[in-house]
């Protein structure tokens, strides 16, 4: 629930946006205030706190504070605040102007984690299944990304090339341009975008979509990429705390493209296990007659 704040409050009329910052300054406070006293509070109207509920995808306050509850259960603060950019590690093995090596490692990995539990947990299954039927169901599929999201789509891809499925993954933003105008219905595309907002990424979804092609996203929620896409899966990371988060946000969409190809091939069942047989019978004689 703090992501999905922090995700939307740039989004919201300024009303909410009090709501916002002081939610995320004082989430153990709020889960113990009435609708009325975090309105008197912050300095506005119950009915602004209803729709501030509302935007963030809660049915309402009751909703809203359960789940900021088990935020703050779950150890899902952030934790950037100690987390400093210094050099190479001096004599006694810390980092000069910031923390000990070994803490920073520790953080770093409490910080992955509680992103990958945190996506885990406001992963709705149906949107699993129905992104799994599309990709399974297509003809063909091109996974599209720019930047840190562009690696994560070639990795994807090579997973969905080993199925035996006719797959290309482009990065370069004039290609995958391009490339969806010749799409059609059957088709599919695997966008990937941490912010959702990228401007050629976006215009590659609508011409896949105006060709009739299904579009799979692995983006953020609320976002004008998740709006397009035929189904989206989400990660709601806070990119704008700390230099760590573009890496957590990768490694969450890495994963959810491995819970997708592992789907797809449970889709395939039995015969994608005689071309995987076949496949390394292949590479094995391959690399035997070297």
């Amino acid at each position: 629930m703090l992501a999905r704040i922090a995700a939307v409050r740039d989004q919201i009329r300024p009303s909410e946006r009090k709501l916002a910052d002081y939610a995320m300054a004082h989430p153990g406070d709020v889960i113990n205030l009435s609708m009325a006293e975090l309105a008197d509070r912050v300095g506005v109207s119950e009915p602004t706190v209803a729709r501030f509920c509302a935007a963030l995808g809660c049915r309402g306050f009751r909703e809203f504070k359960i789940k900021l509850a088990q935020d703050i259960a779950g150890g899902m603060p952030f934790l950037h605040q100690d987390l400093s950019v210094g050099g190479e590690l001096d004599a006694d093995g810390n980092v000069p102007g910031g923390v000990p090596g070994a803490v920073l490692a520790g953080k770093l990995f409490d910080r992955t984690i509680a992103t990958l539990m945190q996506v885990r947990n406001n992963l709705p299954a149906d949107a699993v299944d129905r992104a799994a039927d599309v990709l399974a169901a297509a003809r063909r599929i091109e996974f599209y990304g720019s930047g840190n999201s562009g690696t994560v789509a070639e990795d994807i891809q090579r997973k969905f090339f080993r199925l035996g499925m006719p797959t290309v993954a482009y990065t370069d933003s004039h290609v995958y341009f391009a490339s969806a105008l010749t799409l059609a219905k059957g088709d599919a595309v695997v966008a990937v975008s941490s912010t959702g907002r990228t401007r050629d990424i976006l215009d590659a979804v609508q011409n896949a979509r105006k060709a009739g092609a299904d579009v799979v996203a692995l983006t953020r929620s609320g976002s004008p990429l998740a709006d397009m896409a035929t189904v989206s899966l989400v990660a709601d990371v806070a990119d704008d705390f700390d230099i760590h988060s573009p890496m957590t946000v990768r490694i969450a969409h890495l994963v959810l493209g491995d819970i997708l190809s592992i789907a797809v091939a449970l889709r395939m069942g039995d015969t994608l296990q005689e071309r995987l047989k076949r496949h390394d019978r292949a590479v094995d004689a391959h690399v035997s007659e070297r």
